[in-house]
């Protein structure tokens, strides 16, 4: 919990004992020892229950709290309207429509609630159907609408960004964070060589965003200054934003489901738009080392995928035919494992009898 929020809860706790406490003493019973303890007993009775209706809402974001509070004033309106409407029929039917003054009184708070309740639920749920944009809210069909995709500093050190935000896919979805700026800034110009350069590319990384067609990255300037590690702030600002966390980090992934916001990694989006290899494919490969078993060799594809070829170990450096056994998933990505084609048969059988389950 930072400073600011455990402050502010322990000043709306004193201020719940303090104003209940007064009542109690202003009371007909006067300064007693017995108000003043029930009054400081029931304020903070009512500082609890304050603290936990905010942990209770802790995940409400922003949007959705807006909605609701237009909601509540949209169905105030519509309760008022009912309740005139009622006092309209009324007083022209006076003459033959008698009720007694409690009846009416209670059928006008059953008419103003169930206006209250019927305009709030309308209202969250056509959130999804019209469109109304006025400060701190925006109403827009949720079926068509595409999250925000907050950046972070791993994924701008990745040149694979370029290409992603070359694609189309992320167009007008792309959020920088000011503070986030500042910091590689900050690391281009001081600290070891080694951070500076990673920095350096970083912002290079940046620019060359900036000047995509089409991408229009857009640059947010809200902080948190009293918010010292980087990925809450940068968590608390998708929470902010409705969106979702953009990384290149694989142990930031770990903590996505901390403050309920869905963290994407760009090495599992690579990994699953690598092409699938099916056995009994051929595919040709350059041998670049040994494999761990004898007569094994390895190579690797353009997109980085490894393929491990039995009998390969004999064709260092060279590009030889190679027909697909199995494909591996690790955590690491994709291995593939293939058997070297005979050069006079092709017909893929296992070079010099060896036999790929050793390699498991």
């Amino acid at each position: 919990m930072n400073l600011a929020l455990a402050f502010t809860r322990l000043l709306f706790v004193i201020l719940s004992i303090f104003f209940i406490t007064t009542y109690m003493i202003a009371g007909s019973g006067g300064y007693t020892l017995s108000n003043l303890l029930t009054g400081a007993g029931m304020g903070l009775v009512l500082g609890l229950a304050l603290i936990g209706f905010d942990l209770l809402f802790k995940r409400f974001n922003l949007r959705s709290f807006n909605i609701a509070i237009i909601g509540i004033f949209i169905g105030f309106l519509m309760g008022e309207a009912l309740v005139l409407v009622l006092k309209a029929i009324l007083e022209i039917s006076s003459a033959s429509i008698h009720m007694n003054p409690k009846g009416l009184e209670i059928i006008q708070i059953v008419l103003f609630l169930f206006g209250v309740y019927l305009g709030t639920i309308m209202t969250l749920r056509a959130a999804d159907e019209i469109y109304v944009s006025i400060p701190f809210v925006k109403f827009s069909p949720q079926a068509q609408k595409k999250k925000d995709l907050v950046l972070d500093t791993s994924v701008l050190g990745d040149a694979r960004i370029i290409d992603l935000a070359s694609s189309g896919l992320v167009d007008h979805h792309l959020v920088l964070p000011r503070f986030l700026l500042k910091e590689l800034y900050a690391q281009s110009e001081v600290g070891d060589e080694m951070a500076r350069n990673k920095a350096r590319r970083s912002l290079e990384v940046v620019k060359k965003l900036e000047h995509t067609q089409d991408l229009e990255m857009r640059y947010n300037d809200t902080d948190f200054p009293e918010v010292k590690d980087p990925m809450s702030k940068l968590v608390r600002l998708a929470r902010l934003l409705d969106a979702n966390i953009l990384t290149a980090d694989i142990s930031r992934v770990q903590i996505s489901a901390i403050e309920g916001i869905r963290i994407i990694n760009i090495h599992s989006l690579s990994n699953s738009l690598k092409p699938l290899m099916q056995a009994g494919e051929k595919i040709k490969i350059k041998i670049q080392r040994y494999g761990k078993e004898p007569r094994q060799g390895v190579g690797y594809l353009e997109d980085g995928t490894m393929v491990v070829v039995n009998g390969g170990g004999a064709f260092i450096g060279e590009t030889i035919d190679a027909l697909v056994l199995s494909v591996k998933h690790t955590s690491s990505g994709r291995m593939i494992f293939c058997n070297a084609m005979d050069e006079e048969g092709g017909n893929g059988n296992t070079y010099n009898g060896y036999d790929t389950q050793h390699d498991d």
